[in-house]
């Protein structure tokens, strides 16, 4: 009890420590965001490729799901263990810091979102079996859940290396950009569905053209 007393009350082992939790952290981000990005780029080129075609794989998704999952629950430990470190250095006071308030908004909505998507999209997506098959209403829920969940990863990693941001700028202004990428990769992905369907329909329409050819 005593050594335990004492390693906490030692400044060198409490930032050790804290930079420990840090690197964990952040870790538990750069393996989501690293998973995500991959995956969307991946299933962009296959619907560019094959439209209607490019099937969602199935144990991807359950891989996926688990490994997020999983890096969202570490992120939230972690998380929690460097605001407590922090608030017990600097008092409560710590959480009017604009950046932390916009860390926790956004992981909180990244929560939530991940409980739609993992509860709501994904088996509306894979019932559908592909992009280009689901009904309108549908996509344009998959397609809103799934940038909003990447652009919130890329946030979250954003503010967790912003140090320079801490008490600098208001929530609004840490905030500002986060509703606009989130319309511009709705807006884009929008754009690349719309592509992506104009192909499939062209090349439907030479193989229909070359049997009755």
């Amino acid at each position: 009890m005593n050594t335990l007393t004492s390693l906490i009350q030692n400044e060198t082992f409490m930032e050790l420590l804290r930079m420990g939790i840090v690197y964990v952290h952040l870790l538990a981000c750069c393996v989501a965001v690293g998973l995500v990005l991959t995956s969307d780029i991946s299933m962009a080129k296959k619907m560019l490729k094959h439209g209607a075609a490019a099937t969602f794989d199935k144990p991807h998704f359950n891989s996926l799901q688990k490994v997020v999952s999983l890096s969202l629950a570490i992120l939230w430990l972690t998380g929690i263990s460097i605001i407590g470190l922090d608030v017990s250095g600097a008092g409560l006071e710590y959480f009017n810091n604009p950046k932390l308030q916009a860390k926790i908004i956004i992981v909180s909505l990244l929560t939530l979102n991940g409980i739609l998507l993992h509860n709501t999209v994904m088996p509306l997506m894979l019932k559908a079996g592909a992009m280009l098959r689901m009904t309108p209403n549908a996509q344009m829920l998959a397609v809103t859940s799934g940038t909003f969940s990447a652009v919130s990863w890329f946030y979250a990693a954003m503010l967790g290396i912003a140090r320079p941001l801490s008490w600098k700028y208001s929530l609004t202004e840490v905030m500002a950009f986060y509703p606009l990428l989130i319309v511009a990769g709705i807006t884009g992905m929008l754009a690349l569905i719309s592509v992506a369907r104009r192909r499939d329909n062209g090349q439907y329409s030479l193989f229909a053209n070359r049997q009755y050819a």
